[in-house]
């Protein structure tokens, strides 16, 4: 897949994903893959690596500052909501690289929504963008639950189900 985006022959950085707020900073040149342990988003400003997070209900934000320039990728479902992870990747993006959250643009992946989850962690993750000064901010509106045969869901296919991969990378 990474071939089909021009992504082949960018190191792969991940984050473990325990379920907290714990953001990795890249601020130095990566030449191979690597996992984050005990984080759930990684922020560079670094060109030519590809940041992955996996979900199945949770959601992968992406936050991109198109000034610095400066990326983001994060793990947030009901867990690092409550624990404001994505509030925390704003924040770590503007003290590390200078990024103006009224700059920032967010976009949120397909995750697990009411009437098949009990929390709606997607309007949560918003409010926090906007309680950041975030302007720019996009929901793709998707519940996995909702098209197992498009997406993965833990929770609708009883925890037997696969992981997407977000990526996002400056070129």
């Amino acid at each position: 897949m990474r071939d089909q985006i021009g992504m082949a022959e960018w190191p792969l950085l991940t984050a473990q994903q325990i379920h907290g707020n714990k953001i990795a900073i890249v601020d130095q040149p990566v030449a191979c893959d690597k996992e984050f342990a005990g984080c759930d988003g990684i922020i560079t400003s670094q060109k030519k690596i590809a940041l992955g997070i996996h979900v199945a209900d949770c959601c992968a934000v992406y936050i991109v500052d198109p000034t610095t320039p400066a990326i983001s990728l994060v793990h947030s479902g009901k867990k690092g909501t409550e624990r404001a992870i994505v509030s925390n990747a704003i924040r770590q993006m503007r003290e590390h690289f200078g990024s103006n959250p009224a700059e920032l643009i967010v976009q949120l992946s397909p995750c697990i929504r009411p009437p098949h989850y009990e929390i709606d962690f997607a309007a949560q993750i918003v409010e926090q963008c906007r309680a950041a000064g975030v302007k720019k901010i996009h929901d793709s509106g998707v519940c996995t639950a909702c098209d197992v045969d498009r997406y993965y869901s833990y929770r609708a296919e009883k925890g037997k189900t696969g992981r997407m991969l977000a990526l996002l990378g400056l070129t």
